[in-house]
């Protein structure tokens, strides 16, 4: 099988890039050190090729209300230009078909950002809504390999306490317009040295920093910029390590097409609340709540927590591991973990590692959050 490569890959194998397959995708998985860059990014800036993720824009009078249907998050939050909000995709049946940021720009025009493996699956289920409900909305795909490559955005994550400056210094056009921007918001700045910029205050690792997307033609450029100006490139090796002690869910991984959103701590999420109707809300409200999404750390030594190992509560009831590591920033095994209801933060409970029972503490997440360790 060929793999696709984003529009950086010649940039990472001249930087000595380990390259791995990820989800059909050739991506770094290092530069050399992934301790060291995730260090970089709890301490300084660190930046990650995210071009395989794909932007998707939404046009047309009736894209609110398309939305409203289609998203569990209720986008009657975003009412001023430039904000953003996360949200689960659902299936009818109340499974996650993915996780999405969308950017609110107008109210004929809504921006998503989907992940890289579902990029496909996710077009083809709005155009089919768009087709079902009527809404008559423009969709598209902004990535190569779903679009024209002249229309292709590709993005840059900059994560870091250090990482907005380190923008501002390569992207000074984009200053004045983002430094006074909270969390979850975003502004497109139409001419920089690197075409118009789309820059995103989110990110995936618990740090602040921005989502950048440029033209794909013009990302290679910017990413030699950011490393002149001191970030470091990491690869998804450092990704993982940051986004899990931040506690933060990833694809196929801690949720998928099968999986309630309630039991995977997606309950944020998702608007049971108003009146408003939506894909999978009827099977959600029908189901309910079986299990809880949790931190867990380890407290005897002897393995890494890992996923799919058997997460055994006090009274025998059983859950499981859905993704873990060791964190370097803790430097302790830690695990996302979805356990049974009756379990509390602050509990015992045991994993089964090989052929051993392995104390760990139930932890509210998350473990790190803006380089401090926050669970103990």
């Amino acid at each position: 099988m060929t793999l696709q490569a984003t529009p950086l890959n010649s940039a990472h194998r001249a930087a000595g890039a380990k390259m791995v397959d990820f989800g059909g995708w050739d991506m770094p998985v290092n530069y050399g050190s992934q301790i060291e860059e995730h260090h970089a990014v709890r301490t300084d800036a660190g930046m990650f090729d995210v071009s395989h993720m794909c932007v998707v824009d939404l046009e047309g009078a009736n894209a609110r209300g398309f939305l409203r249907g289609l998203l569990a998050n209720n986008v009657d939050k975003l009412q001023v230009p430039g904000k953003a909000l996360y949200s689960a995709m659902l299936n009818p049946e109340g499974g996650v078909i993915d996780d999405l940021i969308v950017y609110f720009f107008r109210e004929d025009w809504f921006r998503l950002v989907v992940n890289a493996g579902t990029a496909e699956k996710d077009v083809a289920w709005m155009r089919q809504q768009n087709d079902a409900t009527n809404s008559g909305l423009t969709i598209t795909p902004r990535r190569d390999g779903l679009t024209d490559s002249a229309n292709a955005i590709a993005l840059v994550a900059v994560q870091g306490p250090n990482a907005r400056a380190k923008v501002w210094e390569v992207l000074p056009e984009t200053r004045a317009a983002s430094e006074a921007m909270k969390p979850f918001n975003v502004v497109i700045v139409p001419d920089t040295a690197f075409g118009e910029a789309m820059v995103a205050r989110t990110g995936y690792t618990g740090e602040d920093g921005f989502e950048i997307g440029v033209p794909a033609t013009q990302v290679e450029a910017l990413w030699n910029a950011l490393t002149a100006a001191g970030v470091k490139p990491a690869g998804l090796g450092a990704r993982d390590t940051l986004r899990l002690e931040a506690g933060m869910n990833l694809y196929g991984q801690d949720m998928d097409d099968s999986v309630n959103p309630l039991d995977a701590g997606l309950g944020w999420t998702i608007d049971l609340v108003s009146e408003r109707d939506f894909v999978g809300k009827a099977a959600l409200q029908a189901k309910g709540q079986d299990a809880q999404f949790v931190g867990l750390i380890l407290r005897e030594k002897g393995g890494i927590l890992r996923a799919h190992q058997k997460v055994i509560a006090a009274s025998g009831a059983e859950g499981e591991i859905t993704s873990g590591t060791f964190s370097p920033s803790m430097q302790q095994a830690i695990a996302l973990a979805r356990v049974p209801m009756e379990v509390q933060v602050g509990d015992t409970v045991h994993v089964e590692i090989r052929d051993k029972k392995l104390a760990a503490t139930v932890v509210k997440l998350p473990f790190v959050r803006n380089g401090k360790v926050l669970a103990v």
